[in-house]
């Protein structure tokens, strides 16, 4: 892995900082858990797709610019440095989108991938059961073919985005006799669809950034069929390790983190009296770009025709926990301010959205499969362990 950055790479980056300095919206943007919010965020999107920015990697004929996964890199570290906002639709672009690209369709890709990219269609996830968490092999939610249809009876929960967004995506129990991860189909489903009940889920901030899913007989044609039937769970496993092992968490949202915690470190420096603060901060900023590298590093082998393997689970454990530690080691600096959640222009000057931050930090070892899951993963399918 080369560390320098090539000359076309250094104008694709001054490209993108120009672009945004330009565009980004001048006050931040309403929490995309809320109505008027996530329409906000989704105007954001068409913003960013004017420019073929919604997901740089994807062929310009689908709304992208044909980027390589380093470029990508480059994008989301400008991105982030900007301030830009956060992408509501990032369950489609990071998870689907490379899936689709994968294992979809010409026809499917053209169907859903412009229209994800020009933020008309925004994406749930539809993965866990209340039975079938992080063992996705113990999903029941079934869907019987029907002719040119699909009929999916059952429910899904802790749906991220669905209380607003327009599809989901999911894994269905095709073979009704089937066990475990065979049997399995990946599917997508419109939210409007007739049968379906969206039920919201509030987070620790009151806000509904999950949802409770039914299907009740709900028609869906076979062209939503992602692959063959019963091939769900190798799809599935591409897509969990896009989110674990690269998009999902782009390392720029650590680096500005690890930044901005240096930057409120200083600032109270001298009101500091435990010793192991100021250890938590260069840890926090050494852990980013440790990260940073790690994940150029597998982008340069993705880009040179490898792939991403069971590794993807030591990333997922590594930035969930970074960002735990990021954001307990901030609320520490804040002291007993931290509570307060900012009200005014001087409060967010003063706190900054530590304490947002902080409570979504909380899911990370959960979502994208337990750390505990992810620690499983690498004793058997990295060091060799037996299961029992």
């Amino acid at each position: 892995m080369d560390l320098r950055y090539t000359d076309e790479q250094i104008v694709f980056r001054d490209e993108v900082r120009t672009w945004l300095e330009a565009n980004i919206p001048k006050t931040p943007l309403p929490s995309f858990d809320t109505a008027e919010g996530f329409e906000a965020h989704r105007d954001w999107e068409r913003t960013l797709a004017q420019g073929n920015w919604g997901m740089v990697t994807w062929p310009e004929a689908f709304g992208g610019r044909g980027c390589d996964l380093l470029e990508w890199l480059i994008f989301e570290e400008e991105y982030y440095r900007a301030g830009a906002p956060l992408r509501v639709n990032q369950n489609g672009i990071f998870l689907l989108g490379p899936t689709l690209m994968e294992y979809g369709t010409e026809a499917q890709k053209a169907r859903f991938i412009p229209a994800m990219a020009k933020g008309d269609e925004i994406w749930a996830q539809g993965w866990s059961e209340p039975n079938a968490g992080s063992d996705m092999a113990a999903i029941r939610c079934r869907a019987e073919r029907d002719g040119d249809d699909f009929i999916i009876s059952g429910q899904k929960i802790w749906s991220t985005r669905a209380v607003y967004a327009d599809w989901v995506f999911g894994l269905f129990r095709t073979d009704p006799t089937s066990e475990r991860h065979h049997g399995l189909s990946k599917i997508l489903v419109p939210l409007n669809a007739e049968g379906i009940t969206v039920r919201p889920i509030p987070q620790l901030n009151g806000l509904p950034g999950f949802a409770e899913i039914f299907f009740d007989e709900v028609r869906v044609p076979a062209f939503n069929l992602l692959g063959g039937e019963g091939e769900g769970w190798r799809i599935a496993m591409a897509t969990a390790g896009f989110e674990r092992g690269l998009m999902l968490r782009s390392p720029a949202r650590f680096q500005q983190a690890a930044k901005r915690l240096v930057e409120l470190y200083r600032s109270r420096s001298n009101e500091v009296l435990d010793p192991s603060i100021e250890d938590a901060v260069l840890r926090c900023y050494m852990d980013a770009e440790a990260y940073a590298l790690s994940t150029y590093q597998t982008a340069s082998l993705l880009c040179g025709g490898g792939s991403i393997g069971p590794e993807a689970s030591c990333n997922k454990i590594f930035w969930s926990e970074l960002d735990l530690l990021i954001h307990e080691t901030a609320m520490k600096l804040l002291g007993a301010r931290a509570e307060i959640e900012p009200q005014t222009a001087q409060e967010f000057s003063d706190l900054g959205t530590w304490l947002d931050g902080f409570m979504f930090a909380q899911s990370g070892p959960i979502y994208a499969g337990t750390n505990e899951i992810q620690r499983n993963i690498i004793a058997e399918r990295m060091l060799g362990m037996p299961r029992k």
